[in-house]
């Protein structure tokens, strides 16, 4: 006999089933710097899409509650950068410190934000527009230069369950 779904109802006082069913939705995972008046900031984020090619705009969400919202939520210009399963260490340490940028290769890009080295891509981004969403904001960025190593072809870096992974392809 087939197991049925496990069926609930989001609430606010207890977000376990609502966070374990979004966790099963597997995501890149990128970490956001910004260039800040005390110095370059990182969070690491899974909220990260492609949102339009004409203008190149894409969008990521960080939640309300981080300490590092605000710097992010007000800058001008913001770089996200996608990480391959050779990164996890610098996913790991953005994930719970917004400095220590002296632990990983990085450089200024031509928008002024910290630029992380050896990422699978990254985009340069004019803030085009923050919106409330619940407990995040959405900040949607316009895209003013991207970049990718054609030569580099390891795997992206994935999150999900609340554990890494990598992407492993299969014949349908």
């Amino acid at each position: 006999m087939r197991k049925s779904n496990h069926p609930f109802y989001p609430n606010s006082a207890d977000t376990t089933d609502l966070r374990r069913a979004f966790g099963r939705f597997a995501t890149g995972v990128t970490v956001v710097t910004v260039q800040t008046p005390h110095g370059p900031m990182g969070m690491t984020a899974n909220s990260f899409s492609s949102v339009s090619l004409d203008p190149a705009l894409v969008l990521w969400s960080p939640g309300i509650a981080s300490k590092r919202h605000d710097a992010f939520a007000d800058a001008t210009q913001f770089a996200v950068h996608i990480l391959g399963t050779d990164q996890q260490a610098l996913a790991d340490h953005f994930a719970s410190n917004g400095d220590g940028f002296d632990q990983f290769e990085w450089g200024t890009g031509t928008n002024g934000a910290p630029t992380l080295a050896g990422c699978l891509a990254t985009f340069h981004c004019d803030t085009f527009a923050v919106h409330p969403a619940g407990d995040h904001s959405i900040i949607l960025g316009q895209v003013t230069e991207a970049s990718f190593d054609p030569d580099k072809d390891a795997p992206a870096l994935l999150f999900e369950q609340s554990r890494y992974g990598r992407f492993s392809p299969t014949r349908v």
